[in-house]
């Protein structure tokens, strides 16, 4: 784990903690956990461009427990990557909590994943598997609580739905009387992938639970992010892809500014990303404002000096 971050409470004399944005009356904007990709340097880039909260890629617990290897690789953070929310994979209460109190010094708080539908996360007990276990998420959640001393420390789950939305509503009343702080939804089904996202459903959970209530899923643009947190009238609109298309989405632009991206390639550079994740950054974001023959040659493009030509050579920047 590598870290120059000042402790939370100064963190969050600079910044309001999430719980704070959330009963703020404002629309709080935040970047989902992506693996791979929801990592310190594209953290940094989206906080330039009116993202409210960031979260890790998804880390599994039990390896970061046991493992410094693991905890060096997985989580990166500085003293301007706050609010941070980190992200665990846990089936375990007691793995949970001790990664907490690992973490708690650098982030606003911790995510259980409870909406990853890839089979092997499943397999591994992990992810949407957990949305039918609601006592081991209440379980989890209050040892995290009693473990953690800081009380501003947020524990805070995100799920997909069930068919039947009773089950749903009943997982998140469950959820909120253990001491969740809030309730991340990703309006599809374990089993849907890109059929549209059940807004109405989100809006029922929001309308059952007092804590705040995130939507989650097929966001694209500021405008799309307005009209589904007053369609859900939930507190929040977590994005994932969309940010990845347009890190400057949250900002209102329709499509990745060139200011942005040369700031991508300042962050980048300064923090050393690995060239695969800083040219697959880059395709993601040029994707709208580049022609067919154009993505073939940059695509290709094998090394940060020649990512560097291109851009200049084509956009003089």
């Amino acid at each position: 784990m590598r870290s120059d971050s000042i402790p939370i409470t100064i963190c969050q004399e600079r910044k309001k903690d999430p719980i704070e944005m959330f009963h703020s009356g404002q629309l709080v904007k935040i970047c989902a956990p992506m693996v791979r990709y929801s990592k310190l340097a594209f953290r940094t880039l989206v906080r330039k461009y009116s993202c409210d909260l960031c979260y890790t890629p998804m880390i599994i617990a039990a390896d970061f427990v046991r493992s410094v290897k693991a905890r060096d690789s997985e989580f990166t953070t500085n003293q301007g990557d706050c609010p941070l929310i980190v992200q665990f994979a846990a089936n375990d209460a007691r793995l949970l909590s001790d990664a907490a109190q690992i973490v708690c010094p650098y982030a606003s708080g911790i995510d259980i994943n409870c909406g990853c539908p890839q089979r092997w996360a499943m397999a591994e007990g992990y992810g949407a598997c957990l949305i039918n276990k609601p006592e081991l998420i209440q379980d989890m959640v209050k040892q995290v609580r009693n473990q953690v001393e800081n009380p501003r420390f947020s524990v805070s789950i995100k799920i997909r739905i069930h068919d039947d939305l009773r089950r749903t509503v009943d997982l998140c009343q469950k959820a909120e009387a253990a001491g969740v702080s809030w309730v991340t939804v990703h309006g599809r089904t374990t089993e849907e992938r890109h059929q549209p996202v059940h807004y109405d459903a989100i809006r029922m959970i929001k309308e059952s639970v007092s804590i705040p209530v995130v939507a989650n899923g097929d966001i694209r643009n500021l405008k799309e992010a307005e009209n589904v947190w007053q369609m859900t009238g939930t507190d929040g609109v977590m994005v994932a892809r969309g940010l990845l298309a347009n890190p400057a989405m949250f900002a209102g632009y329709e499509e990745t500014p060139l200011k942005c991206i040369w700031d991508w390639v300042d962050i980048a550079l300064e923090l050393g990303t690995p060239f695969m994740c800083f040219h697959q950054h880059l395709i993601y974001m040029m994707e709208k404002i580049t022609s067919r023959q154009e993505k073939r040659v940059f695509n290709a493009l094998s090394s940060t000096s020649a990512v560097l030509d291109y851009l200049t050579d084509n956009y003089g920047i």
